[in-house]
């Protein structure tokens, strides 16, 4: 952002020369008191306004610029075959001028507002055989939400390669995750600041590629309609935590990878009578029973185990039960001699 600004005052700088120069050979500013600085004011003015035009078009991309330009095009095509067509040859000269204005106009505007509603789709269906992708792009995008970056298991899983691709992330998540980070909640700061700490993590791997996108789309309400229309641009494959996203993204035939779905199915399955060797943690609800936990963080309910807390004892499992908050456990301790 900084070179950006220098760049810009260089610029209005040299607007301002330019000026000047132009004032030194302009009949009506030449020999004026006061010409030159009429001519230094003009063209500052004018690198401000091209400066303040800059701003004003920050989110708008170049896929929206040739999009709009598609579309006007199309709109003044249609206008003039409209103008040609012969409807308006009776018409007096200054009511034609006027009623071509008003077609240019019209018709240039409904092709711009198309033209910005398609996708890439529409247009390989009105230009046949004509894909707007470069033919080196690779075709694995990998387009992460803020959820799956704070939480961090993505970047084992690509430092793994278990997970490969070109990684996308939006400026708009980026945005999210300094606002989350600079939020006065202290949890909700150590999250955020997780986050782009994970994200740095993934930049610095040199076996890693990370590319920011620049793409916005105002008209969306929302992080997450945001991200599916990315997506769905770049048919790239959505990575994130939360399950409404992923069933919004799914009903609208984006491909989306749920990691907590992803860590539910790799858990290990624990079958009746096996035996594993596990350390008593705390007591149970009820009399005589102990709690321990598998390496996945699953809780096991072990009977006539409360003398042994703080030991690792040997744990036959007896049943897995499925509950709303996950799978339980419920074992004995394992008595070799009885056997």
């Amino acid at each position: 952002m900084k070179s950006l600004w220098a760049i810009r005052i260089l610029f209005l700088g040299l607007c301002s020369i330019g000026g000047f120069a132009l004032s030194q050979v302009r009949p009506e500013y030449v020999g004026q008191e006061h010409g030159a600085l009429y001519g230094m004011i003009i063209g500052f003015g004018f690198g401000g306004l091209l400066i303040a035009l800059d701003e004003m078009l920050k989110g708008f991309s170049l896929r929206a610029f040739s999009a709009t330009t598609f579309g006007l095009l199309l709109g003044w095509l249609v206008a003039l075959l409209v103008e040609k067509s012969g409807l308006f040859e009776n018409a007096e000269p200054k009511t034609l001028w006027l009623i071509r204005l008003s077609l240019f106009l019209s018709f240039g505007y409904i092709g711009i507002v198309l033209a910005m509603r398609s996708n890439k789709e529409d247009f390989s269906l009105i230009i046949p055989y004509v894909r707007f992708t470069p033919r080196n792009q690779p075709e694995n995008f990998l387009l992460l939400d803020t959820s799956v970056i704070i939480d961090g298991r993505i970047a084992e899983l690509l430092e793994t390669k278990l997970i490969e691709g070109l990684i996308v992330v939006p400026r708009f998540v980026l945005r999210e995750l300094q606002q989350i980070a600079d939020s006065a909640d202290p949890l909700k700061r150590a999250r955020g600041r997780r986050g782009l700490e994970i994200l740095t993590r993934i930049q610095h791997n040199s076996k890693i590629e990370v590319r920011i996108h620049d793409a916005d789309f105002p008209e969306e309400q929302g992080v997450d309609p945001k991200l599916v229309r990315l997506a769905r641009n770049l048919n790239a494959k959505l990575f994130t935590n939360d399950f409404n996203l992923a069933q919004v993204a799914s009903l609208q035939k984006v491909s989306c990878v749920n990691l907590n779905e992803i860590g539910r199915l790799m858990k290990s399955a624990l079958l009746p009578g096996e035996v594993i060797e596990l350390k008593i943690v705390r007591e149970g609800r009820d009399k005589g029973q102990g709690i321990a936990y598998l390496p996945d963080g699953v809780m096991v309910i072990v009977n006539n185990a409360q003398s042994h807390i703080g030991q690792s004892v040997d744990v036959q499992i007896q049943s897995n039960v499925q509950t709303g908050a996950g799978v339980l456990v419920f074992g004995e301790i394992y008595n070799a001699a009885a056997k």
